[in-house]
């Protein structure tokens, strides 16, 4: 197969990971003597005879077209949903594709070839360990935002008892089961989002999303979360959310619609058929791929469909603002005021060892440097 070169920001999550070669149980009887094409021909033929001219597919489904005659297909899902699982096996199994892409990063590809039952004890078990390797990875107001995020999957986890991203499991299983499929990860890196999320809000925008996450206790049910798979319902959660914090929806939706959308038209590239000899002309055909991505990114993606994409900007970082230093600053001297409250009930020889450490002091400089400043 024949692709473009990739620009630098999109390299790392085009990172892909091939389905086996060997194809089909039936394909084991081929003669080991012919040739790599003519086995990829006969591969080839046989996966063309399983694809579907007209497929059956979920009403989830969209179907998008290249101007070269590739074909993308669309499945809108629910993160938490037996359905959308059910849809995402039988769009594969229906379509036979060339490229499967997922709506995940680098940085979450764990989960993956983790079982349900690990997931869902690691989406309920959110502790300072937890949090520490979150903001040593990201920062401390990315890392604070990736574990607030987390305690929301966390509470439909454990209201729903089902580990998030059933659906990306599924495509990666059905995607090996097909000949010379390749599996590519879709969505712009976390930290880059998160980054991006915390620079666009202001200090008490900070304070009010925090607070809102860090006590979400309403319940949720599994049909609440099918209905997500309702255009209506889904668009008007995003008409309160644009209210409210209107450019987190910019950071964490729009964007990410603007490099789902860049990466699945660069999975679509046509296809290069295997030449007998270096004489033989070059031959391409159009390929197949489809998109497995979560129902609020569908729209964004239609829309973006026919449009020059460049992601180079959606991939900067910005530098932290004023307000974001003063809340980072914020952060860490409340963790080490509860620290140094939690010591004095301890005793007050774990006072003096605390106030003793060069970071303490620091931030007890700093203290005192802004008093006498007011």
């Amino acid at each position: 197969m024949q692709e473009e070169q990739q620009p630098e920001a999109a390299a790392d999550p085009m990172s892909s990971s091939e389905a086996p070669d060997d194809g089909p149980k039936e394909a084991a009887s081929v003669s080991q003597n012919i040739s790599d094409a003519d086995a990829f021909k006969i591969l080839l033929e046989m996966k063309m005879k399983k694809r579907q001219k007209t497929p059956t597919l979920p009403s989830t489904v969209t179907e998008l077209d290249t101007e070269d005659g590739s074909k993308v297909y669309v499945v809108g899902t629910a993160h938490f949903s037996d359905s959308s699982k059910k849809d995402v096996v039988k769009t594969i199994q229906e379509v036979q594709p060339d490229v499967v892409v997922v709506e995940l990063c680098q940085y979450r590809v764990s989960m993956l070839k983790m079982d349900e039952k690990t997931l869902l004890k690691e989406a309920k078990e959110i502790n300072l360990e937890k949090l520490q390797q979150a903001i040593k990875q990201n920062g401390v107001m990315s890392g604070l935002m990736q574990m607030l995020l987390l305690k929301v999957s966390a509470h439909i986890t454990e209201q729903l008892g089902m580990a998030p991203g059933g659906e990306f499991r599924e495509a990666f299983k059905e995607a090996s089961k097909v000949p010379f499929c390749k599996f590519h990860l879709g969505d712009r890196p976390i930290p880059v989002t998160f980054k991006r999320a915390i620079a666009a809000l202001s200090f008490w925008q900070k304070v009010k999303l925090a607070w809102g996450l860090c006590f979400l206790s309403d319940p949720i049910s599994k049909d609440d979360v099918e209905k997500c798979k309702q255009k209506d319902l889904l668009e008007q959660m995003m008409a309160e959310m644009i209210g409210e914090f209107p450019d987190l929806h910019r950071t964490i939706v729009s964007e990410r619609d603007v490099y789902l959308t860049y990466m699945l038209k660069q999975a679509a590239k046509q296809i290069e058929l295997p030449r007998a000899s270096e004489t033989e002309p070059r031959q391409y055909i159009p390929s197949v791929v489809v998109g497995v991505v979560g129902m609020g990114h569908v729209p964004g993606i239609e829309k973006n469909w026919n449009s020059d994409l460049n992601i180079q900007e959606i991939m900067s970082v910005p530098p932290p603002s004023a307000s974001s230093k003063i809340f980072r600053f914020v952060v860490k001297a409340t963790v080490f005021g509860l620290m140094g409250y939690g010591c004095y009930r301890i005793g007050r020889r774990t006072v003096r060892l605390i106030l003793s450490m060069p970071a303490a002091q620091s931030y007890l400089q700093k203290l005192t440097e802004l008093r006498a400043q007011h």
